[in-house]
């Protein structure tokens, strides 16, 4: 998987939550959530990596 990638995914599914001018998340925060992604997907190889990314991005706005 592509850090790039998963970063442009991310921030696709912030923009279902706010508009793309407000962002909620700054580039340490990114960081973090695609070191989660990374984690979760080398733990469990067949998730869905939309899925994954998903959950992450949902857990990063309700927790």
């Amino acid at each position: 998987m592509e850090k790039k990638l998963i970063n442009k995914m991310i921030v696709n599914c912030f923009k279902q939550y706010y508009e793309s001018d407000s962002m909620p998340i700054g580039d340490k925060d990114l960081e973090e959530l695609t070191k989660r992604i990374f984690q979760i997907k080398k733990e469990e190889p067949t998730a869905d990596l939309y899925e994954v990314v998903n959950d992450i991005v949902y857990e990063f706005l309700t927790g």
